[in-house]
């Protein structure tokens, strides 16, 4: 479909800030990690490859020229026909690269998803409270352990699910820009699989600050976690992605 290759252009473009050649110079993320070497995402109907600013002409030429034979890569449970290739030509010229095999779905603002589970966005007065009494007191420990060391780590916009009137799960802004964004989602371990991600993932859909952009929902091949979420949800697949890092 003609209209997934521009929701595929917009989530390269969201995913990554380039260069004036057009090469990937950070991760789009609040606090600009270091770009991928290598990056291939892909839909029915083509694929988008980037090369990191600092590999070398040479060899960004060769994995760019390989990526331009790769079929549609689309296979949700599988690596790009020349994923070892790709990893040779980095490992050759001297970058020790680490795969990432993702897939990605789209998320409509519209999500049709019953729930009774007491939700706080950041755009909120309670929002705010909440956010000034995370700063105060400090993350809880359940949050702590899945990465949120200070309130800093909620990137906005962000709508929280609430248990007892604890954090059960975070949906934020990953990936941001004037076109898309790329949700960031995080559950309390013990209280996975009850629903609070996909109900947090739903309230974080219906922030007015995100209704002009597309939305997007990638994760890990292997993340069984987040594939209970985008069942609940009944997402539309729009395809995969490697990354070489």
């Amino acid at each position: 479909m003609t209209n997934d290759v521009n929701l595929l252009a917009v989530q390269f473009r969201t995913g990554f800030l380039f260069d004036s050649a057009g090469r990937m110079q950070a991760t789009n993320d609040p606090v600009h990690s270091a770009a991928p070497y290598f990056t291939l995402f892909g839909c029915a109907s083509g694929n988008l490859a980037g090369v990191r600013a600092d590999v070398s002409d040479d060899v960004a030429a060769q994995l760019m020229a390989l990526a331009a034979t790769e079929p549609p890569y689309v296979d949700p449970k599988g690596a790009p026909r020349h994923f070892d290739r790709y990893r040779e030509l980095l490992a050759y010229a001297g970058y020790i690269s680490k795969a990432r095999l993702g897939i990605t779905y789209i998320l409509p603002s519209n999500i049709a998803y019953e729930h009774d589970v007491r939700l706080v966005d950041s755009a909120s007065d309670e929002g705010q409270h909440l956010r000034n009494r995370l700063a105060s007191a400090g993350m809880p420990g359940a949050l702590k352990q899945m990465g949120f060391v200070d309130v800093a780590e909620f990137w906005e916009p962000w709508c929280v699910a609430l248990h007892d009137g604890e954090i059960a799960a975070v949906a934020f802004a990953a990936r941001l820009s004037e076109l898309g964004a790329g949700l960031g989602l995080a559950t309390v371990p013990t209280l996975r699989g009850r629903g609070y991600a996909a109900a947090a993932t739903c309230g974080w859909t219906r922030m007015a600050t995100l209704s002009s952009r597309a939305l997007f929902y990638g994760t890990d091949q292997a993340n069984t976690s987040s594939q209970r979420v985008i069942a609940r949800l009944g997402l539309r697949f729009l395809g995969s992605s490697l990354v070489l890092s």
